[in-house]
């Protein structure tokens, strides 16, 4: 095995015209402004590109030394640098990144000192780094990257182009889509948590389910997604995990679904498409969380959520507009407090006399 990689557009640059040529937009300016790398308005500097999303930090844009930057299509002009107008600046910033990164391709092959079973299906094109294991039946397509000290076990797929950086463990029957990305330390289909209990003593529930995952879904770093007991626990397409979430067993994860760092989802829940979990949020088991649902950081969310829309809080979560007037009502307790205390002082012993009920004032009359 060529133990060799090549960056197949290292130290590449870009025109401003290029640019919109490519990914749209207006440019103002003059087109030939070379771009070679992006960065952040703050430090920016020669040949790189900024964004700016938000007029709040217009001053930082004043101050930029950028060669160009990206700036929102309905914002008015105030800067003097090259500007690409866009819908959307920040979408269109990372796009940018897109086309400037390079990209590094790695020769396929099996390193020496990767171990793989005579039965397993390997495709000549895909790479096996050093340290690999490969067990019994699985299959890997080509263009898929095995890092070094991977270890896949029994019956395991892995679809075509999907990179599994160092250190990834696979259990066995346990399958990755197309053009996956699974980072350092991911273990994917661990046992889950299923235990029942036996004069005073925890049995052990066999954990016979598989961890189905879809096509282009990204995994951090030390992010843990249990196999299911009976079913399946399956992560469906385009979901991005971020790293250190824990993922139960028989959990379901919607198509296109971001989830932060330090997530904690107890089994069995059911999380729609398109949501977004905020990092630290935890979500308890056998909930059913809707489409278009964007959990805050820190939620904890006990109770399914039917409706899509923003829910924030832990004490409890609410819709985040309701939540927003009970913390402020909560902010303000010490302060009402206080002034019904002076309030009552200020009475002194007097009091107000309940209201008499109708049938006995009624009596008074007559």
């Amino acid at each position: 095995m060529r133990n060799k990689a090549r960056e197949s557009n290292a130290g590449i640059a870009l025109r401003l015209q290029d640019i919109v040529d490519r990914l749209g937009g207006t440019l103002r300016g003059p087109g030939k402004t070379l771009i070679k790398r992006v960065a952040s308005l703050k430090n920016a500097g020669k040949g790189e590109i900024s964004f700016l999303s938000d007029l709040r930090y217009r001053p930082l844009l004043q101050e930029s030394r950028a060669s160009a930057v990206i700036l929102p299509a309905d914002s008015p002009i105030f800067t003097t640098l090259p500007a690409i107008f866009c819908k959307n600046p920040y979408l269109y910033f990372a796009e940018v990144a897109i086309l400037l990164a390079p990209k590094v391709v790695l020769s396929p092959g099996r390193h020496p000192a990767a171990i793989v079973e005579d039965d397993a299906r390997v495709s000549p094109m895909a790479r096996i780094d050093a340290g690999a294991y490969v067990g019994h039946r699985t299959k890997i397509e080509a263009g898929a990257i095995i890092g070094p000290g991977c270890v896949l076990s029994d019956d395991v797929s892995i679809g075509k182009d999907t990179r599994l950086h160092a250190n990834v463990t696979i259990y066995e029957k346990c399958s990755i889509g197309q053009r996956g990305i699974v980072h350092s330390g991911a273990v994917i289909g661990a046992d889950g948590f299923g235990m029942a209990q036996k004069d005073g003593r925890w049995l052990k529930i066999p954990q016979t389910g598989r961890v189905l995952i879809g096509d282009d879904v990204e995994i951090g770093a030390n992010t843990a997604i249990d196999r299911g007991a009976l079913d399946d626990t399956i992560i469906d397409d385009g979901v991005k995990l971020d790293n250190l979430i824990q993922v139960a067993h028989n959990v379901r994860i919607g198509a296109h679904t971001a989830i932060a760092g330090c997530v904690g989802i107890a089994g069995s829940a059911i999380i729609g498409r398109h949501c977004t979990i905020g990092g630290g949020a935890v979500i308890l088991g056998h909930l059913e969380i809707a489409d278009k649902v964007h959990i805050s950081a820190a939620t904890l969310i006990t109770k399914s959520i039917r409706s899509p829309g923003t829910y924030t809080g832990a004490f409890p979560f609410d819709e985040h507009s309701q939540w927003g007037r009970t913390a402020v009502a909560i902010k303000n307790l010490a302060e009402v407090s206080m002034r019904v205390r002076e309030l009552v002082k200020s009475a002194g012993t007097s009091t107000v006399r309940p209201a008499e009920p109708a049938t006995r004032k009624a009596r008074k009359e007559k």
